[in-house]
């Protein structure tokens, strides 16, 4: 067994065009390692991949991807829970004594010896860690990243500085996958029950924050919004929105012409004026939380207000594809109830005159089933709504729960289930309103056919 993961020669990834895992292949590549890996079929991130150098294929080879890598000596095999126990590839390099590790597992042990800011929570962790690493790359700190989102400043869901031990990682609850980091300083966003699949129930999912939160360096410190209470061995501050108990605080929210402006007040300093490009008053909370993180570990506030303010966001989080004055096209990433409340709240706030129409896709039969009530409350606050059938991902399905069912509790005249052809047919009409594309399933590919839709239809009315 070698001493450091980096000792290998060779990375050979099972599921390689994952979020989390491509990032992981990309730095690889990046310090000069042979890196490969199989994936189901091609993508944007895939095919980026090829383009930088990785080798990929579309197809379990079973045993015969023996000819494509070399001894278990300098192979390390990495694979993303997402794919089956049952993976002919997984099954041949196990029972060839390759050394086999979780992504999660692989994460930690490049970051071990780093200085690691991870975000933890339910919802937010994409931006907010992509707004983190962007303030410390663009400071004279810089840093490393691992990121769930591809970041619009590098246009990558990764950062590397060899020259920083700062590495800024996205500690995700799903399958525990957090407790094999070792964080120097963490922000915990929200603590909203979900993956109740993997942790059986909402006492068991905070008992695994609470694990987590102890993790953190003694010589830290843990921001942690107002709603969030976790016991921690290193400083505790907490951040909100319109508070005045709150450690850091934001108010004073304007949105004019596409900027969101905020004043902060922190333990130290009142009044601190701050701008964000990105609209949404989920990200000022996200800003918040990143300032809050930042100053504690003592990057001067200059520095954070000037990154902040050229922070261009993350792919398909609040993503303004198209925008006229008749229309406006929005994608988002939101798969959970207080996600959608979050972007809701934001989209109300900045377009309170305007017809919104949602076409959501519901992600995992168990999360719809869990949280039917609470989102048919969030969907019933839109004027209009079509409901994609559930992504299942992992899942088989369940029966009773389906699009059909969470519509019936939804309380809108204006509703349906269609599948994605026939919502894009239907969209042939729609050149007025807000339309919004939501959701963390296979909907991401309407994106692209929608927009060249909506725009001619609004070119056709010129």
């Amino acid at each position: 067994m070698r001493n450091k993961i980096t000792d290998f020669k060779r990375f050979y990834f099972i599921g390689i065009g994952g979020i989390g895992m491509s990032a992981l292949a990309r730095y690889f590549n990046a310090i000069g390692k042979d890196v490969l890996g199989y994936d189901r079929a091609p993508s944007p991130i895939t095919e980026a991949l090829v383009e930088e150098g990785c080798a990929i294929h579309y197809e379990d080879k079973g045993a015969e991807v023996f000819k494509l890598v070399s001894s278990p000596e300098s192979t390390l095999v990495i694979y993303t829970p997402a794919v089956a126990e049952s993976h002919k590839e997984l099954t041949y390099f196990r029972e060839q004594g390759f050394i086999v590790y979780k992504r999660a597992e692989a994460l930690g042990l490049i970051t071990r010896f780093m200085k690691g800011l991870c975000v933890a929570g339910t919802h937010g962790k994409t931006t907010t860690s992509a707004m983190l690493s962007h303030v410390l790359d663009q400071s004279p700190w810089r840093c490393n990243a691992f990121l769930g989102g591809i970041a619009s400043n590098s246009n990558s869901n990764l950062i590397v500085n060899q020259d920083t031990d700062w590495v800024v990682v996205e500690a995700d609850e799903f399958d525990r996958s957090f407790l094999h980091l070792s964080p120097f300083a963490s922000i915990v966003t929200a603590m909203d029950p979900d993956h109740l699949d993997i942790y059986g129930d909402a006492t068991n999912f905070k008992d695994g924050f609470r694990q987590y939160a102890m993790k953190i360096d003694p010589n830290g410190c843990c921001v942690m919004h107002e709603d969030v209470s976790l016991p921690s061995l290193c400083e505790s501050v907490t951040y909100a929105i319109d508070s005045e108990t709150a450690d850091y605080r934001a108010s004073y929210i304007k949105y004019i012409d596409g900027v969101m402006q905020f004043v902060v007040n922190t333990p130290q300093i009142n009044a601190k004026k701050f701008t964000l490009q990105i609209p949404g008053l989920h990200n000022v909370l996200n800003a918040l939380a990143c300032i809050a993180l930042l100053d504690k570990i003592g990057l001067p506030m200059q520095n954070i207000q000037q990154g902040l303010n050229s922070f261009k966001g993350v792919r398909r989080r609040f993503d303004i594809q198209f925008k006229s004055e008749e229309l406006i096209y929005i994608d988002d990433y939101a798969h959970h109830p207080e996600e959608l409340r979050f972007l809701i709240d934001s989209l109300q706030m900045m377009y309170p005159e305007e017809e919104i129409t949602a076409i959501f896709q519901p992600h995992l039969y168990t999360r719809t089933r869990d949280f039917g009530t609470a989102f048919s409350e969030q969907l019933s606050r839109f004027d209009a709504l079509i409901l994609l059938p559930i992504y299942p991902a992992r899942e088989e399905e369940i029966l009773g729960i389906s699009s059909e069912w969470l519509l019936s509790m939804v309380r809108l005249k204006e509703k349906q289930v269609l599948n994605s052809s026939r919502t894009l047919e239907l969209m042939q009409k729609k050149s007025k309103g807000i339309v919004v594309t939501i959701g963390a399933g296979d909907i991401d590919r309407m994106v692209a056919p929608l927009r060249d839709i909506l725009i001619q239809n609004v070119e056709a009315t010129l």
